[in-house]
């Protein structure tokens, strides 16, 4: 019976509410393409379910074909989640979703308005994620390791220099002391050396 309900707030609910934004479904995962991103709204349905409680997360992606360019990597048209370059669940995004939403007999209505809701939300934060440089811009801000050789090139082969350099730093500054450091700060090392920047190590 809940089953049932998730398979309906999916089909009259979340298609089109998402459609009016430009995303397009394909079983629990909605697209939506511009000339240089794939934005990605994902529904993954929890172990664990039983006929009284469905529960279930919502992942968010954008997926960028020039990051996938200097991976090296197959240029894809419908990513999956993990696959994507940004990735993030919505509870990251927006305060209102919790972690896991969770179908009940008496949830339903509660949780169909903070979905739609949060969906609004990551839509708008979606707006603000319009290249590849907006999505290394916001990882190279934490400073995350994550997508960092990425970054990189990418900062470098746009002559962001000062970019490149500042991130190495703040990087080094958050994960200098451990141990596996030394492996990021060659990799990255060699990485500006290829492009012909000399780093100064402070």
């Amino acid at each position: 019976m809940l089953q049932h309900i998730f398979n309906e707030l999916i089909k009259q609910d979340i298609k089109p509410f998402l459609a009016t934004f430009g995303f397009n479904k394909k079983g629990l995962n909605f697209y939506k393409r511009t000339d240089h991103l794939i934005y990605l709204i994902n529904f993954q349905k929890s172990a664990g379910n039983t006929t009284n409680q469905v529960m279930f997360y919502v992942n968010c992606g954008i997926y960028a074909a020039e990051l996938a360019q200097i991976q090296s990597k197959e240029i894809l048209t419908a990513p999956k989640e993990v696959e994507c370059h940004f990735r993030a669940r919505m509870r990251e995004i927006t305060a209102i979703a919790p972690d896991r939403f969770s179908i009940t007999a008496t949830t339903i209505d509660d949780v169909r308005k903070m979905l739609l809701r949060g969906l609004e939300d990551v839509h708008h934060f979606f707006e603000t994620m319009t290249s590849a440089r907006s999505i290394v811009d916001y990882y190279t801000s934490g400073p995350f390791l994550h997508l960092g050789e990425e970054s990189f090139h990418l900062l470098l082969q746009a002559n962001d220099v000062t970019a490149a350099k500042r991130y190495f730093n703040a990087l080094r500054k958050k994960h200098g002391a451990e141990q596996r450091w030394s492996i990021f700060e060659q990799q990255y090392l060699a990485i500006f050396n290829q492009y012909g920047v000399k780093l100064e190590i402070i």
